[in-house]
């Protein structure tokens, strides 16, 4: 079984690298972009780690380079002791007035911040223009929202749903597939809602709340409501609908915020304890996903991406050393006081932003070579 799944998982290694790169590469340039425009000077744009496979300089002086390591990447602006923008003190101690004006840290605390959140901010882009694009050019499916079964003993036979009833609303919002459907009732695990449906000619109105059950997603195990209804997928409920632009990017926008709130909420869930960690997922399976994404066609592979992209930019914004977020903090009690902190007290949140992400590292690779074993 295990070699199986890490054969899977070898074949995944391109379409892997190439969604992730793609993820890196725009948060990556997020920052240089900003960068550029607030007037520092960029010493190198890597993407990957480690030894360098290939280079060239820009005329602005920027070593663009391809690394070994394709994992990661980062942007080291002047001044800079690694890219992690950790700055080189003694460097800059030595530096003319003129070189430290071109620094990262020679900017004021609200360029900087403007620099560093350009990362998270392009992911988040990212994603709006590949879902943009899919909708505009694919559509999308729609599955009329009528149910076809109910589950014994659910939620939907508590609240008397039955068979061939069409949901037209929830909580007073228009259900126009049934995956609407699905994703109000995943994100609201024991909250009651209240369902318009057309029975025979009639509307009816039916409170329903949503039981709280794990279910296997493609990224992993992931606790959902479930109303325990099965759609009526008969092929005359189905249809492609083709948007314009315009209404692609509205829908583009909105499926970036329905990921954001959801990955938003697991957060939540996972500090307060009412999620498990058994839920995260390492490169093992997101190289797996890749694999079977491009089984699928570029187009859910690139929808991969997107998901994907997301997901790198909330990880991005959390408030822990290291990571863009951790940097925020640090700027935006800086902004309060006057002043920035201690470098000891900056290092030594370094340290344990660091341990954290490492140890989010190993947790979620943990889980994937457990899944292997199943």
């Amino acid at each position: 079984m295990i070699t199986a799944h890490l054969a899977s998982a070898a074949g995944s290694i391109l379409p892997f690298l190439f969604v992730l790169s793609i993820v890196v590469f725009f948060h990556e340039m997020g920052h240089f972009l900003i960068g550029r425009l607030c007037g520092v000077k960029v010493d190198t744009f890597s993407l990957g780690f480690g030894p360098e496979i290939a280079h060239f300089v820009d005329r602005w002086g920027t070593r663009w380079r391809l690394a070994a390591l394709p994992l990661g990447g980062y942007v080291k602006f002047h001044g800079d002791a690694n890219g992690a923008s950790m700055t080189d003190n003694d460097a800059v101690a030595a530096m003319p007035d003129a070189e430290k004006k071109v620094t990262f840290f020679g900017q004021n605390v609200w360029k900087r911040a403007a620099i560093v959140v350009a990362g998270p901010l392009a992911n988040f882009v990212l994603a709006i223009v590949i879902f943009t694009g899919i909708f505009a050019i694919h559509g999308r499916a729609v599955l009329v929202p009528q149910v076809a079964k109910i589950s014994h003993d659910s939620a939907a036979e508590a609240a008397g749903f039955r068979p061939d009833d069409v949901i037209l609303s929830i909580d007073g919002r228009k259900m126009d597939s049934f995956e609407d459907v699905q994703r109000i009732v995943q994100g609201s695990s024991d909250v009651p809602l209240t369902f318009v449906v057309t029975r025979q000619g009639k509307d009816l109105t039916l409170v329903a709340t949503p039981r709280r059950r794990s279910m296997t997603t493609a990224i992993g195990l992931s606790d959902v409501g479930v109303l325990g209804v099965e759609a009526k997928a008969a092929a005359a409920n189905w249809h492609i609908q083709r948007y314009g632009v315009v209404r692609s990017f509205q829908l583009a926008s909105s499926e970036t915020w329905y990921i954001i709130e959801q990955t938003g909420a697991y957060a939540r869930g996972l500090i307060l304890g009412r999620e498990s960690t058994d839920q995260l997922s390492g490169p093992i399976r997101i190289a797996e996903v890749s694999g079977e994404m491009a089984k699928v066609g570029f187009a859910a592979l690139l929808n991969l991406a997107a998901v994907l992209s997301i997901s790198i930019g909330i990880l991005n914004l959390l408030p822990i050393p290291l990571l863009d977020g951790g940097h925020l903090v640090y700027y935006a009690i800086e902004a309060v006081r006057g002043k920035a902190l201690n470098e000891k007290i900056q290092q030594v949140g370094f340290k344990i932003g660091l341990t954290f992400v490492l140890g989010l590292m190993i947790l979620a690779t943990y889980n994937d070579i457990l899944r292997l074993t199943k």
